[in-house]
């Protein structure tokens, strides 16, 4: 939407970009937004899971109601996490700070068509992408037990268990969250706010919990997956390949419905 010449968005955008320009075109902004986000998106689930049944009407939307993290099992999944930021994502910021020049900011805002459009389709390519490579390692027993084993070891998931992942999950999930803006070529503030974006879907994913204002609650016609689906996923784990979406495993004969979660719990 525009008026004029000008995006709705555009008074937004030059307060954002004048007043902190020189955070905003260092190549390491991307990197502490998807991390910060991160960090600060677990925290709510973290806390409904360490205080467990003090809290009965959060245990209600539980998908697995018997079956909740131990402090040894979030304290695994911590650790994994913390190598991979230490030994993986440390060594790539550093490296994009040293070789990578800082960006350009666009004068122009995106119209809000074209920020909604292009996160969707952002997110839309994440979700093809991750879906073939999460197929093949499942079908593959090589590629399953090499790399992407660890990320089931629990069947009930819970939002550490989101980045419990080996290096190569995590760089071919980073690699394509930072390319694919750039194959679509994404406005700066459409790019920045699909990665935090898909920082929330993929902890809610996984955070073991189905609350009212789910995102999949949100999205009608069965078409976004959502933390059910996901859970099924772990339960079962030859269905739901999609992060995201549920079309791609509707077309290739994968889709478990949800409704498997609550008999199996």
């Amino acid at each position: 939407m525009r008026l004029g010449n000008n995006s709705l968005l555009q008074p937004l955008w030059d307060n954002v970009r004048l007043n902190n320009r020189d955070a905003l075109r260092s190549p390491l902004f991307p990197i502490v937004l998807t991390v910060s986000s991160y960090f600060v998106f677990c925290l709510p689930f973290l806390v409904c899971d360490i205080t467990g049944d003090r809290w009965p009407w959060v245990q209600k939307f539980k998908i697995q109601p018997s079956r909740r993290p131990t402090p040894s099992m979030l304290l695994h999944c911590a650790g994994v996490t913390l190598y991979n930021h230490v030994f993986l994502v440390l060594p790539a910021s550093v490296a994009q700070w040293a070789w990578r020049p800082p960006v350009d900011l666009p004068a122009q805002a995106p119209t809000v068509l074209e920020l909604v459009s292009g996160v969707i389709g952002n997110l839309l390519l994440f979700d093809f992408q991750y879906f073939i490579w999460h197929l093949l390692h499942h079908r593959i027993r090589w590629l399953y037990v090499t790399f992407h084993a660890i990320h089931h070891n629990y069947s009930s998931p819970f939002v550490l268990a989101t980045q419990c992942l080996s290096g190569w999950e995590l760089v071919t999930v980073g690699f394509w969250t930072t390319l694919n803006p750039v194959i679509l070529n994404s406005h700066l503030l459409t790019t920045w706010i699909f990665m935090a974006l898909h920082v929330y879907v993929s902890i809610e994913d996984h955070c073991g919990y189905d609350f009212p204002w789910s995102t999949s609650r949100w999205i009608p016609f069965g078409i976004y997956g959502g933390p059910s689906q996901h859970d099924v996923h772990h339960q079962k784990p030859n269905t739901n390949f999609a992060p995201h979406f549920s079309h791609w495993d509707k077309i290739f004969g994968t889709h478990a419905d949800f409704r498997f979660s609550t008999a199996k719990s």
